[in-house]
């Protein structure tokens, strides 16, 4: 078994594709992958923000610089279970991310400001401080389910695809199961490809053949466009 990692430095690539699209490039891509360690879990985030969502609405604006810290656990867990603290960050293209693993409840009430990490390390003074910085709170629960591929020959490339995407706003625990309202369309997989330099020949050449392009996909950021924003404009308004 692999060793967990906790740190990243990569190219990540997001392709809104529709189940056509996925059947045809699939097809292509079988003989050159492979299924990754985990290659099926329920993935489960909880996206932290400001009260006035002041991390998304940057995100949205496309900076070069962002961040975003969420809480993260495949399939979901229990007290005890091992979940990730992650703070992830973007800057010119390439994604930074590091996270810290400990226990469910330790660490929602290490993000909820009632509890503390057990270990003093690098990752968790980042952490801190952007706790510190933004005092943010759970706004947005999202899970999906996914499966994972890994390039035969290079298994740092790795491809996922997302189906099902779910979120909602109410029951902000990890623990709470992942049921949820649908973000895509019927049909719809997001794939997202991770590399830490450039896509092999042959991916590429699948992509252009295919007629397949890379989109700004966020989950955390549609969501908020097209199910929060609207509530949070016209509760601002109310208390003006």
């Amino acid at each position: 078994m692999e060793e967990t990692k906790l740190t990243f430095k990569r190219y990540e690539k997001k392709y809104l594709l529709s189940a056509a699209e996925y059947a045809a490039l699939f097809a292509r891509l079988e003989p050159y992958i492979e299924p990754d360690e985990y290659p099926e879990s329920t993935v489960c985030s909880l996206y932290y923000d400001s009260d006035d969502y002041r991390l998304i609405r940057h995100s949205i604006d496309a900076p070069v610089y962002k961040e975003k810290l969420r809480l993260r656990s495949y399939n979901v867990p229990g007290d005890e279970d091992m979940v990730f603290v992650e703070l992830k960050k973007k800057f010119k293209g390439i994604v930074y991310k590091r996270r810290v693993a400990m226990p469910e409840a330790r660490a929602a009430a290490w993000l909820d400001g009632s509890g503390g990490p057990e270990e003093d390390s690098q990752m968790t003074r980042e952490i801190d401080f952007f706790l510190r910085s933004y005092r943010p709170a759970a706004r947005v629960y999202l899970a999906c389910d996914r499966t994972a591929w890994r390039a035969r020959e290079d298994h740092e490339l790795r491809i996922t695809f997302d189906r099902n995407i779910r979120w909602r706003q109410t029951e902000l625990d990890l623990r709470a199961g992942s049921q949820g309202e649908p973000l895509l369309r019927d049909g719809q997989v997001l794939m997202e490809i991770k590399i830490p330099d450039a896509a092999p020949l042959w991916l590429a050449r699948m992509l252009s053949e295919l007629s397949l392009f890379p989109t700004t996909f966020s989950k955390y950021g549609v969501c908020y466009k097209e199910h929060i924003l609207d509530d949070y404009i016209k509760e601002v308004v109310f208390h003006v």
